[in-house]
């Protein structure tokens, strides 16, 4: 029974295009202020994406926008909301300045470093919204 459970479980997230994403370097340690950059490596949703340097995605930061706050995959809108970030970024160099949350003096957000983002000097969030994203998801935004 419990392994029949546990294959129900793994067909359905597989089913659901659902994935761990492949950024693993660790987010804790940076302060407001400080600047990361890299070509972006993985888009995960509307509001989130890896940058690296290289190949490894050991190396690979995961970033949460500081200034767009975009709608949950499962969300109406959701994937394609997160196509356009695809779009807009896949491959470019991004520059991230890294934010506080919201929420307190953390600079991190679970597994994302909290920034803002820009690719030729203009703001992914400024982009997303230029491009009719429209904002939404569950809770409060980081900004």
């Amino acid at each position: 029974m419990r392994t029949t459970l546990i294959l129900a479980a793994f067909f359905v997230l597989c089913a659901s295009g659902a994935h761990a994403d492949p950024c693993t370097a660790p987010v804790t340690g940076y302060k407001a202020g400080a600047v990361v950059t890299g070509a972006v490596r993985y888009v995960g949703d509307a509001d989130s994406l890896c940058i690296g340097q290289g190949s490894d995605p050991k190396t690979w930061i995961e970033i949460r926008l500081a200034d767009f706050y975009g709608p949950e995959l499962n969300a109406a809108g959701g994937r394609a909301a997160k196509q356009t970030l695809v779009d807009l970024t896949k491959g470019k160099e991004a520059v991230c300045t890294v934010r506080q949350s919201d929420r307190g003096a953390k600079t991190y957000s679970y597994d994302r470093l909290i920034a803002q983002c820009r690719i030729d000097g203009a703001s992914l969030g400024d982009l997303m919204r230029g491009a009719d994203v429209k904002e939404g998801g569950n809770g409060r935004s980081t900004r």
